[in-house]
């Protein structure tokens, strides 16, 4: 109900702050069993555990600092001398396909964290897109199709760590004689939504086939910082390139010596931090710009994603509710009585999807039908490596969908366009991909049994 409840009245209202909100108000009622007393208690209770835990408040932190860090970017002139370089001598860009193209190979080349892909993705898409008119909700759909899809089939990430850590567990649990290393490479070669995402959007954009909401999406100008001109593209470069290497030695750091241990959150944090200082340095100590102008630029950016920061707050409420009512777990059960073997995965595939579209994460997904999954294709003799692959690909496809989802969020942000208009552009693309998925996880399923 409190799941529905904010997808609907965000489709609806188009409104998302507000849908959140009320469905994390209506799921803390169901909880306390509509007491009014006792949900005004469990609401504060709920933000105040939100608020004190360490991984949010760094996502929030990474969030602000993102915002102020690509705004520093725009505001160096490093973005439109990237752009110019390409333009001017190389001539990778010369129509609206290649513009969007450029975005796609970032996104696919840029594949350490979701958020971090869609991010700079989006901020070198955006000028090509108002250089040749092209409606952002095209650059969303771009960002979001390849950032989450590339990172769950490269999983030198945080989607890695957590996904060899569930599926270690089991093993351990399980007493099962397979690597759960292994086990989990295999996975990534039945994450038959993710790789079918990455085909349809390439198909988009070369062959710029326009289906549903998307043929009636139209360019409109965004406000833009003011940047110096003819600026050295290594302005833009020299942070990105900082962001992606500070990554990897936080990993290393976090995780004593072993990247796949080390904490994503903190990793992406201590990264941000570190990049915005780096650009302090480097713009007012090269005179790019002086302390006064980075200051204002770096406030500046922060405020505008202030926003997205609430949002996200509202959106990990609403997943900490839909977990305490074990939404997940619910869906699940559907799955264990009166299945045939050859649907197993197919059925997992659609359950994860359904419970990452009703939460909006991924991640928690994975959380929960990864220890359902295994015990499953072990009892009922099914290839486990496609039963795990199938849990991957719903949960990136729920995710995907899902107007609640982060990284939902967080392209539209980085695409400059209305959350509910990518929503609605990107979904017929997305369920193509979805029913290949599926097709195949049936399909697969007579073939390795």
């Amino acid at each position: 109900m409190p799941s529905l409840l904010a997808i609907f009245l965000a489709l609806y209202s188009k409104n998302v702050l507000l849908s959140l909100f009320s469905g994390t108000i209506l799921g803390v009622m169901v909880l306390n069993d509509f007491a009014l007393i006792s949900t005004l208690e469990g609401t504060i209770d709920l933000f105040t555990k939100l608020l004190s835990t360490p991984w949010i408040l760094k996502t929030l932190g990474f969030v602000i600092l993102v915002g102020s860090i690509m705004a520093l970017i725009e505001r160096s002139g490093g973005v439109s001398g990237f752009i110019n370089y390409i333009l001017n001598k190389k001539e990778f860009v010369k129509s609206p396909r290649s513009a969007l193209m450029i975005s796609y190979i970032l996104g696919v080349v840029i594949f350490i964290e979701t958020s971090i892909t869609a991010l700079i993705s989006g901020a070198v898409g955006k000028p090509f897109c108002d250089k040749y008119k092209i409606p952002h909700e095209k650059l969303a759909f771009v960002c979001d199709s390849t950032s989450a899809p590339i990172g769950s089939l490269v999983i030198i990430n945080g989607y890695g760590v957590l996904l060899l850590g569930l599926i270690t567990t089991q093993i351990s649990q399980g007493n099962l004689q397979i690597e759960a290393l292994s086990t989990l490479l295999d996975a990534i070669l039945f994450n038959f939504y993710s790789i079918s995402a990455l085909i349809v959007t390439f198909l988009f954009i070369w062959f710029d086939f326009n289906i549903g909401p998307m043929k009636e999406a139209s360019y409109v100008k965004r406000e833009n910082i003011v940047v110096h001109k003819n600026q050295s593209m290594y302005l833009m470069i020299a942070p990105i390139s900082l962001m992606l290497i500070l990554i990897f030695v936080f990993l290393y750091i976090t995780g004593d010596g072993d990247i796949l241990k080390g904490s994503g959150s903190s990793s992406i944090f201590y990264t941000m931090i570190a990049t915005w200082l780096f650009t302090l340095f480097y713009y007012v100590g090269s005179k790019n710009m002086n302390f006064k102008e980075w200051s204002v630029t770096s406030f500046y950016g922060a405020k505008k994603l202030f926003m997205v920061s609430m949002i996200l707050v509202f959106a990990f409420s609403i997943g900490s509710v839909t977990s305490e009512l074990k939404t997940g777990q619910y869906l699940a059960s559907f799955a264990s009585e009166n299945l045939n073997v050859i649907f197993l995965a197919g059925i997992l595939f659609l359950l994860s999807s359904l419970m990452s579209f009703s939460t909006g994460t991924s991640w928690g997904t994975f959380s929960i039908m990864i220890p359902v999954a295994i015990p499953m294709a072990v009892g009922m003799d099914a290839n486990i490596s496609l039963c795990i692959g199938a849990v991957i690909s719903g949960g990136i496809f729920g995710d995907h969908c899902s107007p609640i989802s982060d990284t939902t969020i967080i392209s539209s942000m980085a695409a400059d366009c209305e959350i509910i208009d990518h929503v609605k552009t990107q979904l017929p693309y997305a369920l193509i991909s979805g029913v290949i998925a599926f097709i195949l996880f049936v399909v697969f399923s007579f073939l390795v049994q």
